[in-house]
């Protein structure tokens, strides 16, 4: 087996590792008041929204009086009682508006002695738009890309999309009310914030109008967004539409939000299957973070600071500031500026992935690449350099054959990054 395939091992144990399945069994098991609801109601959005309902049919049985659940293109899976929709990620679609519209009428029907199980996993926020007059969807579209091609956090994405709805930051807990409301959530953003995954439908927004035109000012967008989106921001920062719900707000009382699984789970697996192959695995860090081909220079300089036999894992979110106009995500940009740097070395293999298969608008999950790859793209008349300026990996990458193509995983527990030292 080559180092290569053993990275790609690696990647495998992880991906399995973040199984939905059994971290919904066991958060079920401990949830009170299942028994005593009149109607379980399943209620979801997000990639892996299709394999948790599954999961919760298979434990929950007949108990499940119905529900509705929407998930990306593509990640459909068998179920038999809770209805599943499919919507556009990451720019939102009208389906995914249609799809927020029937969470938000489903939640209103429950009544107090009824349990609404909301399953929650990264892709949710974009699954679900539901623009606040006068915001219309194509303008939230048109925000939404100006964000992600600034190079925004999902806290700072996620900050302007709960004060452009009528679902996010809290206001589907708003509708459920008064209900019970039991939130179990899958974390595709580092720390974990339950405000944050999916945009935080069921928990309290800690986050303002005002934040939320901070973000524009910070990215540079606040003169490009539509007027009826900064209308609406300053609006409500001079008070004259109600808040999202706040830490505090009694709401609150009948809501359970907990955290079922994140990258902890992935990193430990790909620790012990690093071990297994006969590395020498050091963890670096579960809350990478920064501008992908900066990050792949920092960690490249580190895996070489390394015994021989040993490999560098780290997991977390990198950013893309897009300037050019090609096709790719952030871990194939990681994965090109990493190939760069190790041109014609033979010392270093790197791979990076998302765990929820799909890097950016592309059908990879990522790549793994070594000191051939740029060579390899060169034979076949692509450029590198050119490439990773023009924000172009994936077509490189597809020329070379180094992208991961898993399609749909149903997980989303960030990304996983692995540099090993022949």
């Amino acid at each position: 087996m080559t180092l290569r395939d053993t990275l790609l091992e690696v990647w495998r144990a992880a991906l399995a590792a973040g199984d939905p399945a059994p971290m919904v069994a066991r958060a079920l098991r401990g949830v009170a008041d299942l028994d005593a609801a009149r109607r379980v109601i399943v209620l979801g959005c997000g990639k892996a929204g299709a394999a948790m309902a599954a999961a919760a049919e298979d434990l929950l049985g007949d108990r499940i009086a119905g529900g509705y659940v929407v998930v990306k293109d593509g990640y459909l899976r068998p179920t038999r009682r809770v209805r599943l929709a499919e919507a556009r990620h990451p720019v939102p679609d009208a389906r995914g508006e249609t799809a927020a519209a029937t969470l938000l009428d489903l939640a209103r029907q429950a009544g107090a002695h009824d349990l609404l199980l909301f399953l929650v996993s990264g892709g949710g926020s974009a699954l679900t738009p539901a623009p606040a007059p006068p915001v219309t969807l194509a303008e939230k579209q048109a925000v939404t890309r100006l964000l992600l091609e600034a190079g925004a956090t999902i806290g700072e994405l996620n900050a302007v999309r709960k004060h452009l709805s009528r679902f996010k930051g809290g206001q589907l807990a708003r509708a459920a009310a008064p209900a019970r409301l039991v939130t179990l959530a899958l974390s595709d953003v580092i720390g974990d914030p339950i405000d944050v995954i999916a945009s935080g439908p069921t928990a309290p927004d800690r986050t303002t109008f005002a934040d939320a035109l901070t973000v524009l000012d910070r990215r540079g967008v606040s003169d490009r967004v539509p007027a009826s989106v900064r209308d609406r921001l300053a609006s409500g920062a001079r008070g004259e539409i109600d808040e999202t719900p706040k830490p505090g707000d009694a709401l609150f009382d009948r809501v359970t939000n907990a955290i079922i699984g994140n990258n902890t789970v992935i990193t430990d697996a790909a620790v012990d299957a690093a071990a297994r192959a006969g590395l020498v695995p050091q963890l670096l860090t579960r809350s990478l973070e920064g501008e992908a081909r900066a990050v792949a220079l920092e960690l490249i300089g580190r895996a070489r600071a390394l015994p021989s036999g040993s490999c560098l894992i780290a997991a977390g979110e990198t950013t893309v500031t897009v300037k050019g106009t090609g096709v790719g995500g952030r871990c194939q940009e990681f994965a090109l500026a990493a190939a760069i740097t190790i041109d014609g070395q033979d010392d270093l293999v790197v791979l990076a992935a998302g765990t929820d298969g799909t890097d950016g608008p592309t059908d990879a999950a990522g790549a793994v690449v070594d000191g051939s790859t740029v060579a390899r793209g060169r034979a076949r008349g692509a450029d590198a350099v050119r490439s990773l300026g023009d924000n172009d990996a994936h077509t490189f990458l597809r020329a070379t054959g180094d992208l991961i193509v898993t399609g749909p995983t149903n997980t989303n527990l960030l990304d996983l990054y692995v540099i090993a030292r022949r």
